[in-house]
């Protein structure tokens, strides 16, 4: 899979505000990947094949991140699939999407850092009644282990520099931030 994002050009070099708030000097443009569906479409199934024992009958996935992956990863498990979306700033269910009682969901994100947006994804998720069943991410990226209360799984784990925005030698050195994902 690390083969698939070098491939698809989705390792960017760089000064990044991630949507964590801290910064990067490497960023994982996962939406270079779903430039080609084929890429999609393997990515997808390799993520469903992870969780399809947890027999998810909805995939959701944030806004933007996990739009396609929730529908390639849904499709190939024969479940729903729908996103949440933030409006005012908070993670909503909108679109008329609707969430039945105990309905199992499996949470899916491009790139999981802090795993903020995936529990955000998760008390949307609980607030509708749901159960989340388990979560999966393209990329883990993550320094700490996340705080997750079910399995989590991933298809590639990359230590990548992480800094805070008040420690960061990029900012010393005036290398420009660039903000290439999706949350304001």
């Amino acid at each position: 899979m690390l083969d698939l994002l070098v491939q698809a050009g989705a390792i960017l070099e760089g000064h990044f505000l991630l949507s964590s708030g801290k910064h990067s000097s490497r960023y994982i443009q996962c939406a270079k990947i779903f430039e080609r569906p084929n890429y999609g479409e393997k990515i997808g199934k390799a993520i469903a094949e992870k969780i399809a024992h947890h027999e998810p009958h909805v995939v959701i996935g944030p806004a933007l991140g996990g739009v396609i992956l929730a529908y390639e990863v849904a499709r190939h498990l024969n479940a729903r699939a729908m996103f949440t979306e933030r409006e005012d700033g908070q993670m909503k269910l909108r679109r008329n999407f609707h969430i039945e009682r105990g309905e199992r969901i499996a949470i899916v994100e491009d790139v999981t850092t802090t795993g903020k947006s995936v529990l955000e994804v998760a008390e949307v998720v609980q607030k509708h009644g749901g159960i989340v069943c388990c979560i999966a991410s393209i990329v883990d990226r993550s320094i700490e282990k996340l705080s997750f209360d079910v399995p989590f799984y991933f298809l590639v784990k990359l230590e990548l520099p992480i800094f805070e925005p008040d420690d960061c030698p990029l900012c010393r050195q005036n290398v420009p931030l660039i903000k290439p994902g999706s949350r304001k």
